[in-house]
């Protein structure tokens, strides 16, 4: 009896150990891209060169990841604000991504405050390096950059050219220009992309356009447009006949960049499968033959060298911004 006892108090001494339940795990996440489209945010109406880039490249990309379908949209607006600060606020889970162009990207936040910040996106890839040129209607009293010079200068005000927009390539390059040919302010007549300033042009509203190769191109074959100067380096293969700014005597060298970027904070094994697909679409033969074959020269960057080349965009709209700011 008294063994009993003493087990009993024992038992009862002893403190309760509660059952061991299996600690909990995280809830597992779906493996990207699931059944949801990707959707591409292009911040310029449709037909311009940023739109038809994104149709052309994003299939190419999601052709080399299982299960990717993509979706483009076009918000226009503010000369590509309002779909920046789409693409910037939205969610950093791959189902959103966006297309921009240099130096516009970060032309924007100098002029006005934007909810983005051009430098904290995630850069995916560069496709293209598309010069600036200035072209008139093939009817113009304006056959050469000589005589639009002529003119600025005899006739202050009396020329009026169409952009993409403020602050766009197109509008950098005629402050170049004008502070490269000692020119008083031409009149800017800013548009929501090409696809509508160039029937304004056709139809005689404006005495010229500034623009990329990309839509000079097909119209002056067609004889509806004739390029006065190209700002790049060398001739484009495109446009044999187009003299550049610096055969002219005008030291100005500019383009357009396009490209595909992504939300801040990207999370790495995302970010890292786009830059492999980017790099395997840009590099095939056929989708580099339907670049050339769209006249868009290719300047393929994938992820940090895009990042590292926006970054010195940025610092020379910086510069460029402290001796002629431009506003809206």
């Amino acid at each position: 009896m008294i063994q009993r006892r003493l087990l009993l108090a024992a038992a009862l001494a002893t403190p309760a150990v509660a059952p061991s339940r299996p600690r909990a795990q995280p809830a597992p996440q779906a493996a990207w891209p699931n059944d949801k489209p990707v959707e591409i945010i292009v911040p310029y109406p449709p037909g311009g060169g940023v739109d038809i880039l994104a149709r052309l490249v994003m299939p190419a990309v999601a052709e080399r990841i299982p299960g990717m379908r993509t979706v483009v949209t076009n918000r226009p607006g503010a000369a590509g604000q309002i779909g920046l600060e789409a693409v910037f606020n939205a969610a950093a889970d791959g189902y959103t991504l966006g297309a921009t162009t240099m130096p516009a990207h970060s032309g924007i936040p100098l002029e006005r405050p934007t909810r983005y910040r051009p430098l904290e996106f995630s850069f995916l890839a560069n496709i293209v390096e598309d010069p600036n040129c200035i072209y008139v209607r093939t009817e113009s009293p304006i056959r050469s950059l000589a005589d639009l010079v002529a003119q600025a200068k005899a006739k202050p005000g009396s020329i009026d050219y169409g952009t993409t927009g403020i602050g766009s390539d197109d509008h950098i390059l005629m402050l170049e220009f004008e502070a490269a040919a000692k020119l008083p302010p031409l009149t800017h007549v800013p548009f929501a992309g090409s696809a509508p300033l160039i029937p304004q042009l056709l139809g005689g509203h404006i005495a010229a356009g500034v623009g990329n190769t990309t839509e000079l191109v097909t119209l002056s074959r067609e004889g509806k447009l004739r390029g006065l100067a190209i700002a790049a380096a060398r001739r484009a293969a495109d446009l044999p006949d187009l003299p550049t700014f610096r055969e002219l005597g005008y030291e100005v060298v500019a383009s357009a960049q396009r490209g595909i970027i992504a939300p801040p904070s990207l999370p790495p094994a995302i970010a890292a499968r786009l830059e492999g697909a980017f790099r395997e679409a840009l590099a095939d033969p056929a989708f580099k033959a339907e670049m050339a074959r769209q006249f868009m020269p290719m300047r393929p960057l994938i992820g940090a060298a895009y990042k590292a080349e926006a970054a010195r965009v940025d610092a020379q709209l910086q510069e460029l911004w402290k001796v002629r700011p431009w506003r809206g």
